[in-house]
């Protein structure tokens, strides 16, 4: 009975995401749910954006999110192109500095996070977490 609860208050949960930033928003309540914390959302440079930066135990994990509503044209993760890779790592080095990071203390990983339909009456679309995408 309460893990009924449980999943119809999750479903819930989610379905509020629709209305705002949808697949960031549900891979960001995805990462706490996995027990990950999260440091930043949107971390925006000139040149690159993270999506999310989280920390699991001593890793730094900077996520990139892709949302499609269908895999007409591949999957979402196809869409992180090495220039794309590149501006992350780029800002991922910037973060790292300006936060005062200590390279020895932490590991480092590039994740991906395909969200794959659409929030529609209380649907949840598919995630796809893909840890060290690149």
């Amino acid at each position: 009975m309460m893990d009924a609860w449980k999943a119809t208050r999750q479903r819930q949960q989610i379905a509020r995401m629709a209305g705002r930033n949808d697949g960031e928003k549900y891979a960001a309540w995805y990462l706490r749910q996995q027990g990950y914390t999260l440091l930043e959302q949107n971390y925006y440079l000139p040149y690159a954006e993270i999506d999310i930066i989280a920390q699991q135990q001593n890793t730094l994990v900077f996520v990139e999110v892709k949302h499609r509503s269908y895999l007409r044209y591949g999957r979402p993760g196809e869409f992180v192109t090495p220039a794309k890779q590149q501006k992350i790592r780029r800002a991922a080095q910037q973060y790292i500095q300006s936060h005062n990071i200590d390279y020895r203390e932490y590991l480092f990983r590039f994740d991906v996070i395909e969200v794959i339909g659409a929030f529609t009456d209380g649907a949840l679309p598919e995630l796809n977490h893909i840890p060290n995408a690149f």
